[in-house]
Formats: structure tokens, sequence, C-alpha cells
């Protein structure tokens, strides 16, 4: 038995450090193929991972190599570690819940008779039209359900890059359309974490007169796992994932995950994306300070976090890469395992402009620039709010469509 432990704690030793010296390199594109391959194999590196759309691969090198000796390599331009980290973080528990409205929006509210779906009012007026419970407030807020009669989304491929789905639950099984796991390759994109199929109910749950109906209800939603069941991963999943969409002629795609630093290999398959036609829409961040990557891309629509009072949720981050706001407070969505649940981040708020870029290719915006510019086009700015804050403001579907 002793034998056997330390057996498998040399084995368990010999993982960790060879995840350790895992590298993610970009090369010049005559070199793709062999080339490369031969010139690591002759410095002690192995290839684990090629990528198709980039020029870049991941390769496991021993310890005693250094990065200095991998960039002597004929062709090398970059190496990055393939770092595991955490790319999805909740937002305060004191943002779970949703803040009181300031008296102006209260009163703004009761002259109008529009805003009553938000939980902070469920006490104060029910709703018993079925079609309109079913719409949370933040898919109200941005006014979905007005842009409906002329799309829901039919035909849009939207992927959601996450922690996988729950296919099997009810408002999300008559959307879903398949995809992919780059953690388990080969496996299914089962959501064992809960944060992807939080946001797919938002993107895209089905309208069906029971538990909550998405931004653009009529999608074909297809989910890729890039996260673990901890909602950590490493970089080079996250590329995966995003070629896999590439690949698969996907034309929204939403990452509502985030981390301080990109990579080389990042940065060149967003640039790949927006030129195969994909809108990629971001989670700006949930530490309150500068936008995450990969929300602070150039070809990312970096989106913010509001609460119900249109005020910047505290935990949002924000800067010029900012495009739009979008409610993430206390946000009500589809949840692993069946049923619902609120949640809070800006990862909340990305899903409501992935489906309401999905509205804007369903509407005719056609390249990932006229999607841009109709969200924006389609915007208002909040009282109160600075450009760094919330880019060109709250969307309008009835706006975004007609």
């Amino acid at each position: 038995m002793k034998k056997l432990s330390g057996l498998f704690a040399a084995l368990l030793f010999t993982a960790v450090n060879a995840s350790a010296s895992q590298k993610i390199i970009s090369f010049e594109h005559a070199y793709k193929g062999g080339a490369i391959d031969k010139s690591i194999a002759g410095i002690g590196g192995r290839v684990t991972k090629k990528f198709d759309v980039i020029d870049a691969l991941v390769a496991v090198f021993p310890d005693n190599i250094k990065d200095a000796s991998i960039y002597s390599l004929p062709g090398v331009t970059n190496v990055d570690e393939d770092r595991y980290i955490r790319w999805i973080e909740s937002a305060p528990a004191s943002m779970n819940s949703v803040p009181l409205p300031t008296v102006e929006s209260a009163l703004r509210m009761i002259r109008s008779g529009e805003g009553w779906a938000a939980p902070v009012f469920g006490e104060i007026k029910a709703e018993t039209d079925p079609a309109v419970k079913e719409i949370p407030w933040g898919v109200k807020r941005v006014n979905a359900s007005a842009a409906w009669d002329y799309t829901a989304g039919q035909g849009v491929k939207v992927a959601v890059i996450d922690t996988g789905i729950d296919y099997t639950h009810p408002d999300l099984a008559p959307v879903y359309k398949g995809g992919y796991n780059a953690v388990t390759p080969g496996g299914t994109p089962m959501d064992d974490q809960g944060h992807g199929t939080h946001v797919s109910g938002t993107v895209a749950a089905a309208q069906d007169l029971k538990g909550v109906v998405g931004v653009a209800p009529k999608v074909d939603l297809y989910v890729v796992k890039v996260l673990d069941k901890n909602g950590s991963g490493q970089y080079s999943w996250i590329v995966d994932g995003i070629e896999w969409a590439i690949k698969n002629n996907i034309k929204v795609i939403n990452m509502s995950l985030g981390g301080r630093t990109g990579t080389d290999a990042l940065a060149q398959v967003m640039k790949k994306a927006k030129e195969a036609g994909i809108a990629v829409v971001c989670a700006a961040g949930n530490d309150s300070g500068p936008v995450n990557y990969p929300a602070k891309y150039p070809e990312a629509i970096a989106v913010s976090a509001s609460d119900s009072g249109d005020k910047l949720a505290s935990f949002s981050s924000k800067g010029p890469e900012i495009v739009v706001i979008a409610p993430g407070v206390s946000v009500y969505s589809t949840k692993k395992g069946g049923g619902y649940t609120s949640m809070s981040g800006t990862s909340m708020a990305s899903p409501h402009v992935a489906g309401l870029a999905a509205l804007a290719v369903g509407a005719g915006a056609d390249t990932p620039d006229k999607v841009r510019a109709a969200l924006k086009n389609a915007a208002t700015p909040l009282p109160g709010l600075k450009p760094t804050d919330q880019g060109a403001g709250m969307v309008d579907a009835f706006k975004l469509v007609r």
C-alpha cells in the first residue's frame, strides 16, 4: 500500500510540474506544420495541441527549458505560459439583492407604468399575464419583447463560451443545438458549475409562458465548455473554444469571463473571430477596476453592469473600452439542475447584449462592425454615468430592429 501511495504521489507531482511548464507558442505562418514541431521536439518539448485558425500551438517542456530557449527556435514569435486561472468571479454578496430604486426612477415608473417586472416591485404590483410574468426585469429593461414581432433571432447561431450548459433544462432544451467541450475533448458541454446555464437563459431561454424568457428566444444556441467545475480554465481552452465557434459559422459569441492579462494567441483568435463575421460580446469584469481580457481587446463588445435604478453596479469594471451597459444585478435566469435563480455580475449583463446582438443580426446587421454600430445607435446614455461607465448607454431593442 505504501509503494502504491508513493507511486501515486510521484505521478501527481509529475503532472503538476508538467502543467506548470505548458506554453502557448505563436510562430510565423511559414513554419506551420512539421517544421515547428521538430524544433520543439529538438529541445525536449512535446506538442499537445495545435490550433487551426491561428498560428499557435500548445507544448509541454521540461522545467529546465526556459522561454529564451523557445524564443531561439526558428519562426517563434511569442511564448506565453498556458496558465490555469479562475475566469469567473461572483459579484459581492451585497449585490445579490436588487437595490431599492431612486425616488426619481420610482416616480418615472409610476408615471409611465413601466418597469414593474423588476423583482423589487414583486409585492407592489403582481403580474397576472403569464407572457409578462415570464420576462425577467433585465430582459424587460432592454425592451426585448418589442422586437419579437420583427425578429426573435430566428436562425441566428449564438455560442455561449462558458462552463457549459444544462441542456436538459426545459427552458433551454428547445433552443439548444449542440456544442463542444474544450476542457475534456470528446465530452459533452454539460454544465458542472452553473454559470453557463444561467448566462444561456438570459440570452435565449425559450418563450413558453413558464419560467423565464431570454432576450432572443428563437436563436440556435450552441454552448462551448471552456471552464471546469471551479469556473477555472487554461488560456488554451478559451482559444480552442473561440476557434470552434469560428469553424462552425457562429454569428454571435458571449463570453461572460475575464482575466487580468491576455496572451498573443487570445489576441490572434479574437481578430480571426471578427474576420469570420462574429460579433464577440464580453463581460467587462467584476473588480471595479479596468476592463478585463478578453473584453479589453478592440474586437470585443465590452459590457458593463447596471442595477434596477439605472446606476452603475458597484462591482462593475469600467474604462474607455465599454461599448454599452446592461442589467447585471439580481438577474433571474435558468439554474443548473432545473429551476431558476438570481445572480449578479457583468457576467449577467453581457448575455443581455449578446441576445441584443442576435436581434441585430436577425434585423440585417451582417458584420461585427454593423452589429456594434446598431447597438450603439439604439442606446440611450443613463443620467449621471460617464462614457467610461456605460459606453453609449442602455440599448432599446425596439430601436435596434426598427
